[in-house]
C-alpha cells in the first residue's frame, strides 16, 4: 500500500520513535534493479535534528524540514547500503552536533565531515577523529561565493588545517572555481572531493569551461568526484539521462577516485523569490531507489560499481 505522496507505507515504518515532524524526508518508492555490493557506502547525506536540541544556525540562507536518523536507517535498508557519510550543512554553521547525532545512531558504519573555523581547536579536532570524522566540508555554493581568491584562500587554510591529521577538504562550489583552485589541489598534500558532480550544469554539454580540468584532477588521482545530487544538475527528472556523459566521462578518467551518495534528504537550499531564510523550505521528494538505478547505466561493469559503492569510500573515509 502506497501513502498519499506514493511512497510505500512499510518503507516509512522506521519506528515507534517517528512523528509527522519527521515524516517528510522521502523514501525510496522503486526497488533497486541490480546486486548492491556487500558493505556498500552512500557517501552524501544530511541529518537535519530536532530543532530544539540541535538549533539552526542564525546565519543560513534556509531552512529545511526534518530528517532523522530513523528515517535514514529506513532508506539505506530500502536501497541495500550498509555504510554512510553524514556531512554538516550549511544550516548549522560549525555546529557538527547533528551530524554526530546522526553518525551515533548508525554506530561503526558511519562516518562524518565537519564544518570548522578558526575558533575550532587541535584538540576539538582530535576528538572529532575519535568520534569518526574523516574531512572538513568547504560550502561555497550555498552562499553564491564565486571569487576565485575566496574560493583560494579558504582551500588552502583547509588544506594546512588537515595535513597534519591526513583527512580531506571537500568543496560544494562550481566548475569555475574548481578551474580556479586547480594548481592547489594538484599540489596539496590532501585529497580534495567535489559534492555532486563539481556543480556542473548538464545542459552547457562536456564541453563546459572547469568540466575538462574537473576531468583532470580525477585523472590525476589528487581529487575524488561524488556521483550525487544529479537532480542539482539536470531538470530531466526522474533519470537525469543527460548526465550519462558526465558520470561515465569521471568513471573512465579514473574509477578509484568516485564515489555515490544520495544527497539525502534532499534539501532545497536555491534562491526562491519571496522566500525568506527563516521559511522552511520543502525537502525536495526524490526517489533514491530510481536514483541508484542510475549507476548500473553510468557504470555497467560490476567491479567498477565495487569500487565506487565500497573500495573508494573504505578508502577516503577509513572504514
Amino acid at each position: 500500500m502506497l501513502s498519499r505522496r506514493g511512497v510505500p507505507f512499510a518503507s516509512l515504518a522506521a519506528g515507534a520513535a517517528m512523528t509527522k515532524a519527521h515524516a517528510r524526508a522521502s523514501q525510496p518508492a522503486t526497488p533497486v534493479n541490480f546486486e548492491v555490493p556487500l558493505h556498500a557506502c552512500d557517501c552524501h547525506t544530511h541529518i537535519h535534528g530536532d530543532v530544539e536540541k540541535f538549533p539552526f544556525f542564525a546565519g543560513r540562507v534556509y531552512t529545511p524540514e526534518p530528517a532523522s536518523p530513523d528515517e535514514m536507517a529506513a532508506l539505506h535498508k530500502a536501497l541495500h547500503i550498509e555504510r554512510v557519510v553524514i556531512v554538516t550543512p550549511s544550516v548549522y554553521g560549525t555546529d557538527n552536533s547533528s551530524t554526530l547525532f546522526g553518525m551515533k545512531a548508525r554506530g561503526v558504519t558511519a562516518r562524518g565531515v565537519a564544518v570548522i573555523d578558526d575558533k575550532t581547536t587541535e584538540a576539538r579536532l582530535d576528538t572529532m577523529q575519535l568520534e569518526g570524522f574523516r574531512g572538513i566540508r568547504i560550502n561555497l555554493a550555498t552562499g553564491g561565493i564565486s571569487d576565485p581568491d575566496v574560493g583560494r584562500a579558504r582551500f588552502t587554510a583547509a588544506v594546512e588545517r588537515m595535513k597534519a591529521r591526513g583527512w580531506h577538504v571537500q568543496l560544494y562550489t562550481t566548475l569555475p572555481m574548481i578551474s580556479a583552485i586547480k594548481e592547489l589541489v594538484l599540489a596539496a598534500p590532501v585529497p580534495a572531493v567535489f559534492d555532486h558532480f563539481g556543480g556542473l550544469e548538464a545542459s552547457l554539454g562536456l564541453e563546459q569551461p572547469g568540466f575538462a580540468d574537473l576531468v583532470a584532477l580525477v585523472k590525476s588521482g589528487k581529487a575524488y568526484v561524488k556521483l550525487s545530487g544529479a537532480y542539482r544538475s539536470s531538470k530531466l527528472a526522474p533519470d537525469y539521462q543527460d548526465m550519462v556523459p558526465y558520470a561515465r566521462a569521471l568513471i573512465a578518467a579514473n574509477a578509484d577516485r568516485v564515489v555515490w551518495g544520495t544527497d539525502w534528504p534532499h534539501p532545497d537550499s536555491s534562491h526562491v523569490e519571496g522566500r525568506k531564510p527563516r521559511d522552511t523550505a520543502p525537502l525536495y521528494q526524490i526517489d533514491d531507489g530510481r536514483l541508484l538505478n542510475q549507476l548500473p547505466v553510468w557504470a555497467p561493469d560490476a567491479d567498477v560499481r565495487k569500487k565506487i559503492l565500497v573500495d573508494n569510500p573504505a578508502r577516503l573515509y577509513g572504514f
